[in-house]
């Protein structure tokens, strides 16, 4: 009796097991389906300022701050529109570097939602490490935060829950980037996050990089120096690391992304 009364017990627990490795990992595919959606997107918006012409690719895939972002300079917290040239902003070494352009852009919506290479990513307060962002984070998908010594692309970390892809109601939203002397890494929100990297002319994906060779004119033709690595998924390599976060009880993933997205996705907040 004694035997076949335990057995019930264990079977309750194994059963429990199951259901909650089953939702957890019901909960990893749904946010896989919103990752796949921000790096295989469909609808468009319209870019204000210019004629975008052959550079309309590569300004779908710019890496910026949403208006309101704070970033931390040697006097506190700025929002970023209204940094100005020479400002100090500290950067992830303890230095000080003073700006040199702060570039910007606008979009309008050109149909019901925002292309998914648009719509900003929020990262949640506290969503980290319990400590930051100070505020929700909001990045356009393809901006990296340096983490564990890369730069990890926002729309890598998309969970739909902590880190999630929302779609603004304005019609109009608007992104800026600071460039210093080179690229590097400085603190919006309290996270450390990326500089513009300029490279082959892409300053003219802004919409005043006019400014650029009136106020810089020895930056306006730099190819800059990535600050760290900079991991990517694509093709068969996206679809490994998926099916490795799916099964993560049965083994960890081992990439930069990766792992950072499990650690970000599993915590509660």
């Amino acid at each position: 009796m004694s035997s076949n009364g335990k057995h019930p017990s264990k079977l309750n627990r194994a059963r429990r097991h199951f259901l909650g490795a089953a939702a957890a990992a019901g909960a990893r595919v749904a946010a896989m389906g919103l990752l796949t959606a921000s790096i295989f997107p469909g609808s468009k918006a319209q870019a204000f300022g210019r004629n975008w012409g052959r550079h309309r690719g590569k300004d779908e895939k710019g890496a910026c701050f949403l208006r309101g972002t704070s970033v931390l300079t040697a006097r506190g917290t700025v929002r970023i529109e209204d940094l100005r040239p020479g400002d100090l902003v500290k950067t992830f070494s303890g230095r000080t570097m003073p700006v040199r352009w702060i570039g910007h852009r606008a979009y309008k919506r050109n149909g019901p939602t925002w292309h998914a290479n648009i719509a900003p990513v929020r990262i949640a307060r506290h969503s980290l490490d319990g400590r930051t962002p100070h505020s929700d984070l909001y990045l356009s998908p393809n901006h990296a935060l340096y983490i564990d010594g890369a730069l990890i692309e926002a729309r890598y970390l998309v969970n739909g829950h902590s880190i999630a892809v929302v779609a603004p109601s304005a019609e109009k939203i608007e992104y800026f980037n600071i460039l210093l002397d080179q690229h590097d890494v400085i603190f919006a929100e309290g996270v450390a996050v990326e500089t513009f990297l300029m490279e082959n002319g892409n300053q003219e994906l802004f919409s005043n990089f006019a400014e650029l060779d009136h106020l810089t004119p020895p930056l306006s033709h730099v190819t800059m120096r990535l600050f760290a690595p900079r991991p990517h998924y694509s093709g068969s390599e996206h679809v490994k690391a998926l099916l490795q976060i799916l099964a993560r009880p049965f083994g960890r993933p081992h990439h930069p992304i990766a792992d950072a997205y499990e650690r970000f996705a599993d915590r509660v907040i």
